[in-house]
């Protein structure tokens, strides 16, 4: 994104690090109750509720320049993980390890002492969004995804399954706000006509359409662009299944809390270690996809598409906080000779959508996709005189049933192209459109039902650590 004056919020004032105490009985054994997304003691059983995240501007379209949350800093390198907290209660120093955990029990009066206030390593975010699925509904989410695909798993996978084996953990994340000016200039193409014309023994469709000079111009509000902030879960490079865990997004990231340390009480969490720099060119073109797609609903009238030959955005203002979202996680370590491939199922822990990777007995997939096969040459025989007598087609594709069969069933277990479709998932705004529409010439005898080059619905913000991150 542009280069603009940066300011950082401080969204950890008040936080304290050592013990949060029940606001009832003054007990430290605070858990999250996942029905109500509320924090209870665990000692009377009381429920309380931290206020919403509201530390940074919620008009974005008042965003001007860069405005980063504190939680969302550039990490030190050399920052120590390893805090010792002194107990107010007995005084014993208690040592946390903030790379694997942000609380710890007194080893002597067993009070729950929390790290809360933000230190540059990336273990404490902004804002964290609590977990609402539980346990049981997840596991029973896995088992349904995982029953569904049991035919060509893996013998290993099929043994070794067990849902249980589900954790809860919160992922980093960073969510980011926009507010853009977009100027979209290229060529659209109008269908004006269609017919067959009959050329020997066989038929040939041809269009017509009218060519229009096609331009956009419009102020955007992009709200909640979440994108992961952890490098070994936005590497969607080949071999690996990362892309299953993007899938389940968006999170309903408007819902967010103030950050406090029981709330990830009894989950697991994994900190960030990419700064906002770095994911910076994944981000603008991710904006750019969702303003190219937005415009689509002013283009309609180009039924054949639009190419779209220069695409400018402008970011006027854009706000960056880190984040803490809820994900169920089943894992299987998948190995393959010297190569080990690592497959997940999971679960949105706040709308139970669900995507996973199980891994195939390629064997029996082969054996079966080469009797599907088999089927089809018999198929194609049987009716080749249909291709010698009436001249069509379409026998041919018995041919390929068995390569289809093969792919799709492929497709379901793999899952490859499973992914968060940001450019039409995350919040946005159009205003203060201007259309101009200049009609060049007509074109006739077209081949094709679509426009050559139409990119309107293209999608170039892909996860690819190779291409966005250094």
């Amino acid at each position: 994104m542009e280069e603009n004056e940066k300011s950082v919020i401080k969204t950890d004032v008040g936080a304290k690090d050592g013990q949060t105490k029940c606001p009832k009985c003054g007990a430290t054994d605070i858990s999250l109750n996942t029905k109500n997304g509320k924090l209870r003691c665990n000692f009377c059983r009381h429920e309380f509720e931290l206020e919403k995240f509201d530390s940074m501007e919620s008009n974005i379209e008042n965003l001007e320049g860069e405005i980063i949350g504190s939680g969302a800093s550039d990490i030190i390198a050399d920052t120590k993980d390893i805090i010792t907290l002194k107990c107010t209660s007995c005084g014993a120093e208690v040592v946390i390890d903030t790379a694997s955990s942000t609380q710890a029990r007194c080893h002597w009066c067993r009070n729950t002492l929390s790290i809360n206030e933000q230190i540059p390593n990336g273990a404490v975010p902004d804002t964290v969004l609590p977990f609402k699925i539980s346990k049981k509904e997840a596991k029973e989410a896995i088992e349904g995804f995982v029953e569904k695909r049991k035919f060509f798993a893996h013998p290993k996978f099929r043994q070794e399954f067990k849902a249980e084996n589900v954790m809860g953990v919160y992922l980093p994340y960073m969510i980011v706000d926009a507010n853009a000016h977009s100027i979209l200039k290229g060529q659209g193409e109008h269908e004006t006509k269609s017919y067959t014309v009959r050329n020997n023994d066989h038929t040939e469709t041809y269009y017509d359409a009218d060519l229009y000079d096609v331009e956009r111009d419009f102020d955007i509000t992009i709200e909640g662009l979440t994108v992961e902030s952890s490098k070994d879960k936005i590497d969607n490079s080949k071999g690996k299944t990362n892309n299953i865990i993007n899938s389940i997004m968006p999170f309903d990231t408007e819902n967010c809390v103030k950050w406090d340390s029981n709330y990830i009480k009894g989950y697991t969490s994994e900190k960030r270690d990419i700064n906002v720099e770095e994911l910076k060119p994944l981000v603008k073109e991710q904006c750019k996809d969702i303003a190219r797609h937005s415009a689509n609903s002013t283009i309609e009238f180009y039924d054949r598409g639009v190419r779209w030959d220069s695409e400018e955005l402008e970011v006027k203002g854009q706000q960056w906080k880190s984040a803490y979202l809820p994900v169920w996680l089943y894992s299987y370590l998948e190995k393959k000779g010297d190569k080990n491939l690592l497959h997940y199922v999971a679960v949105n822990a706040r709308t139970k959508e669900t995507m996973g990777s199980v891994p195939i007995h390629m064997p029996k997939l082969l054996a079966v996709s080469g009797l599907v096969e088999l089927a089809g040459v018999l198929a194609a025989i049987l009716t080749i005189y249909k291709i010698l007598q009436k001249n069509t087609w379409w026998p041919w594709l018995f041919l390929l049933i068995g390569i289809i069969y093969y792919a799709v069933k492929y497709s379901k277990y793999r899952n490859t192209g499973a992914r968060h479709h940001y450019e039409n998932e995350t919040k946005s705004e159009m205003k203060n459109i201007r259309k101009i529409d200049n009609f060049v010439r007509n074109k006739r005898r077209l081949r094709n039902s679509s426009m050559d080059g139409a990119n309107n619905n293209r999608i170039s913000g892909t996860f690819n650590n190779n291409h966005f991150i250094e």
